[in-house]
């Protein structure tokens, strides 16, 4: 197994305008617009990925908006911080809820969860 396993991934949404104002309130960052890859078979498919780099290690991924497939599942992905505090803090201020706040994980750093505007649970890990 590679020593990075997940190599993208996937947060689907209801309300996408809702669900990108969260996550780039939260992160601190711009979401860019993905094309379609199968404007035939998926015509109104939405996606918007988060920023990523080739070089840099850890997955790239995006938010999806597609008719029928529901939000609210049951993968969760963490998100690497400097300070998992800080970001669930945005979550909250942002329309989102903290599931749990920053608690230690020992010598892995700490964590905390946190809902998004679609219901998603979420992971941040931070090491400080």
């Amino acid at each position: 197994m590679k020593s990075n396993p997940v190599g993208w991934f996937e947060i689907y949404v209801q309300d996408m305008p809702r669900a990108r104002a969260f996550y780039e309130a939260v992160f601190d960052g711009t979401l860019e617009e993905l094309k379609n890859p199968d404007p035939i078979g998926f015509p109104e498919m939405e996606m918007w990925a988060f920023p990523m780099s080739m070089e840099d290690s850890g997955a790239a991924g995006a938010l999806v908006k597609l008719p029928g497939c529901p939000s609210g599942g049951s993968t969760l992905v963490y998100f690497s911080c400097e300070d998992c505090s800080v970001e669930a803090a945005r979550a909250a201020a942002n329309g989102g809820e903290v599931f749990k706040p920053k608690l230690s994980i020992g010598e892995h750093g700490f964590i905390a969860m946190v809902v998004d505007t679609e219901g998603n649970l979420i992971g941040l890990h931070s090491m400080q």
